[in-house]
C-alpha cells in the first residue's frame, strides 16, 4: 500500500495544486465582479473540488449534525484540529453559516486562492507568538460575526493533534469572542482521523482513510462560566472522539 502511494500522492498533488490556481483565479473574479456573496459561493466550490480530489487518496467522508444549528444568530464553532484536512470539509460542510477562520498569520501570503480567501472572506491572521497584534484581530472577528450574523471558528488546541488525542485547550481566543459576540451559540465539532492522511508526513500521503465531522448541538454561553463551558466544549468533542 506505501509503494502505491507515492503515484497516488503525486496525482493527488498535482489536481491539489491545479484546483487552487484555477480557483484563485475564480475567486478573484468573483470578488472584484460579484461582491462578497459571489466570493462564497466561489470558495464553497472550491472546498467541494479540494474535498474531492481527497478521494484520489481513497478518503471517505462521513458529515452529521448541520441541522441542529440556527440560522440567523452567530455562532462559534469550536473543533479539534488533526490536520490541513479539517479545513476545506468544516468550510464546505458548514458554508451556510459563512464560518471565518482564525488562521496563523503566516498563510496570509504566497498560497493561491488559500491566501486570497483569507484576506478576503472575512477571516483573521494572528501571529500567535504576539498577543498584542493577536487579539485584537480575534476582536475584529467577533465583532464581525456579531453584526453580520455570521460565525467563526476556532481551534482551541492551537496546535494540530498529530496522533488524533485531544490537546490542552488555549482559553484567550475564546474568551475574546465570547466577549465581542455577546448573542453567539457555541459548537463543538468533532473530526476524525484526519490525522491518519498525514501520519507518515506529507509524502506520501496514506491511502484509504475514513475522515468524519460532526456537529454537536449549541450551547448558550450565558448558562455556563467560562471554566465550565470549556469542559462542556471539551466532553462534548471527545464524546464522538475515536481512539
Amino acid at each position: 500500500m506505501k509503494i502505491i502511494s507515492y503515484p497516488v500522492s503525486v496525482i493527488y498533488y498535482f489536481f491539489f495544486g491545479l484546483t487552487l490556481v484555477l480557483m484563485h483565479i475564480v475567486q478573484w473574479l468573483c470578488y472584484n465582479l460579484g461582491g462578497y456573496q459571489a466570493h462564497h459561493n466561489s470558495v464553497k466550490t472550491m472546498n467541494w473540488m479540494l474535498i474531492m480530489c481527497t478521494k484520489l487518496l481513497g478518503t471517505s467522508h462521513k458529515f452529521r449534525g448541520k441541522e441542529k444549528l440556527p440560522k440567523g444568530v452567530p455562532l462559534i464553532f469550536v473543533s479539534n484540529h488533526q490536520s490541513i484536512f479539517d479545513i476545506s470539509p468544516i468550510e464546505w460542510y458548514l458554508a451556510d453559516f459563512h464560518p471565518k477562520f482564525i488562521s496563523k498569520i503566516e498563510l496570509g501570503k504566497g498560497i493561491p486562492s488559500v491566501s486570497y480567501n483569507l484576506q478576503r472572506g472575512g477571516s483573521v491572521l494572528i501571529d500567535r507568538k504576539d498577543s498584542r497584534q493577536a487579539l485584537p484581530e480575534i476582536k475584529k472577528l467577533s465583532q464581525y460575526i456579531e453584526k453580520h450574523k455570521r460565525s467563526a471558528a476556532i481551534f482551541p488546541e492551537g496546535t494540530r493533534s498529530r496522533d488524533g488525542k485531544l490537546k490542552p485547550f488555549h482559553d484567550n481566543g475564546m474568551k475574546m469572542l465570547l466577549k465581542f459576540a455577546p448573542s453567539a451559540l457555541v459548537v463543538p465539532i468533532t473530526i476524525n482521523n484526519s490525522w491518519k492522511i498525514v501520519k507518515n508526513g506529507y509524502f506520501p500521503l496514506s491511502l484509504g482513510t475514513s475522515f468524519s465531522l460532526d456537529v454537536h448541538a449549541p450551547i448558550s454561553p450565558k448558562d455556563y462560566d467560562f471554566e465550565a463551558l470549556m469542559q462542556k466544549l471539551r466532553e462534548a468533542i471527545e464524546s464522538k472522539l475515536e481512539n
